[in-house]
């Protein structure tokens, strides 16, 4: 059997019950629109983005900045008292207790000359001195140099006159962009002290002797944790070189030309050099 049904009609209803159905409330008046629920759900997340901002705001506004320090002293965790000795002069500094050398030196001291390259240890960029023996200030907590003599680049020199080794830097030409240069430095000085007090190197002849008198090659191996990007290791060489023997080092660099370029390809056997 064929039933014929209009647009408005609703089979298997009957008289009842499409008069109860039109009693009810349509869905459109039920809850909110997407478009309204995302415009709240927003406005909601910036609000409490705004709250928590101000509240951080009014933190740092209240903490007061440790004198000569060159920022506002961060709100402290674990807070300790160390008192370093640094380049000189007594400083007593509140930090927490997990803060590194090498922050301490920048950030409350003012001691930029420290740089910060990794902050893992490996290029020795952020090397000092601590009692006279190099360490790598991203790596040392500050804390434990409480009490001890802290040397930074900016503490080698007497009023204008240089160290030696940093006249022999300038020299030799010892650096080019110049940010390793700080921790090339206070490395070459305490290695230094350390082949004086007969402390041996991988490539010694005599690991037993007391005395040392470094070869290059024994320069490099122990200066081999601080890194030039810039590749001025010739320079650096003969530099801590003069300082360590006072022997000179001659200025033999030059351009190659075209023959000896074929020489060097032709004896690696390596013709795409």
């Amino acid at each position: 059997m064929e039933h014929d049904f209009d647009e408005t009609s609703r089979p298997g209803l009957n008289a009842d019950e499409e008069a109860l159905l039109g009693e009810m409330p349509s869905l459109q008046d039920v809850g909110v629109s997407r478009r309204t629920f995302l415009e709240q759900t927003a406005a909601a997340g910036l609000g409490f983005f705004a709250l928590e901002l101000l509240a951080q705001e009014e933190a740092l506004a209240a903490l007061r900045p440790s004198p000569g320090a060159a920022s506002a002293e961060s709100a402290l965790a674990n807070r300790v008292r160390v008192a370093l000795r640094v380049n000189g002069a007594t400083r007593v500094l509140e930090l927490d207790s997990r803060v590194v050398l090498l922050d301490a030196l920048r950030e409350r001291l003012a001691l930029t000359g420290t740089k910060k390259g990794c902050d893992q240890g490996q290029c020795g960029a952020c090397t000092v001195l601590v009692d006279g023996r190099r360490v790598l200030s991203c790596l040392t907590l500050a804390a434990s140099a409480d009490g001890k003599e802290v040397t930074t680049i900016e503490g080698l020199a007497n009023g204008d006159q240089l160290h030696p080794m940093q006249t022999a830097f300038i020299k030799y030409d010892a650096f080019q962009c110049g940010y390793c240069t700080p921790g090339q430095i206070c490395s070459a000085v305490g290695m230094l002290e350390e082949a004086r007090r007969g402390d041996t190197s991988h490539v010694a002849a005599d690991v037993g002797a007391t005395t040392t008198r470094l070869t290059d090659d024994e320069i490099r191996e122990r200066m081999s944790g601080n890194i030039c990007r810039c590749g001025a290791y010739p320079g650096i060489v003969a530099a801590i070189q003069e300082v360590h023997s006072g022997r000179q080092t001659a200025h033999t660099w030059r351009l190659v030309d075209e023959q000896q370029l074929a020489r060097v390809r032709e004896e690696d056997g390596d013709a795409t050099v």
